[in-house]
């Protein structure tokens, strides 16, 4: 059985790109630390923000990166490195382009991830097996519009579904913690 020890939002930080689609990860993580009546400290050894919750007696630390998201393995790095984290009790929570608003999904390695951040994450720490909460945020109507589009606010409606996808996740998350990853992935890949 895996232990995840370490969940990790991913985040471009900085306050015009704050509630935007390409900061799902950090939406996910902070709603999550509300759950449990958490608050997050800015860590400038890890170039991240901090926070510890506790399901089932089993401590999780959560991980906001203070660097854009292309360069996130770099606080991952120092964090697990700090806290010798193994690499495979690491989940990474991130936006989606090929999943629509309101839905979620686990996924294990970065086959197929077009995703800078993971692909920066897995380089840095040498490993691309972790486990990644994956966030529906739709596709533009126009490919070409990618970066416009995950750097922009989701709309009102897709606000809604999202908000509705992390409640679920959340759930699944304390599924895998207190059981395993394969009935959180059914439940969560379930959800009507």
């Amino acid at each position: 059985m895996i232990h995840m020890k370490l969940i990790v939002g991913l985040n471009n930080n900085n306050l015009k790109y704050k509630n935007t689609r390409h900061n799902i990860g950090s939406w996910f993580v902070e709603t999550l630390a509300k759950t449990y009546k958490k608050k997050f400290k800015i860590k400038k050894i890890f170039l991240g923000k901090i926070s510890k919750i506790e399901i089932n007696k089993k401590k999780v630390y959560l991980l906001i990166p203070n660097t854009y998201i292309n360069l996130s393995g770099n606080s991952v790095l120092l964090f697990i490195k700090y806290y010798k984290i193994k690499k495979k009790n690491i989940i990474i929570v991130h936006d989606e382009l090929d999943l629509i608003p309101g839905i979620a999904k686990f996924k294990r390695g970065i086959n197929c991830c077009g995703h800078n951040g993971i692909k920066h994450i897995a380089k840095k720490i040498k490993y691309d097996k972790f486990y990644r909460l994956r966030i529906g945020i739709g596709h533009p109507v126009k490919n070409n519009n990618i970066n416009k589009f995950v750097l922009n606010k989701p709309k009102k409606n897709e606000k809604k579904l999202i908000n509705n996808a992390i409640k679920k996740a959340i759930k699944s998350i304390k599924i895998l913690i207190k059981k395993n990853i394969i009935i959180a992935m059914n439940k969560l890949h379930n959800y009507k």
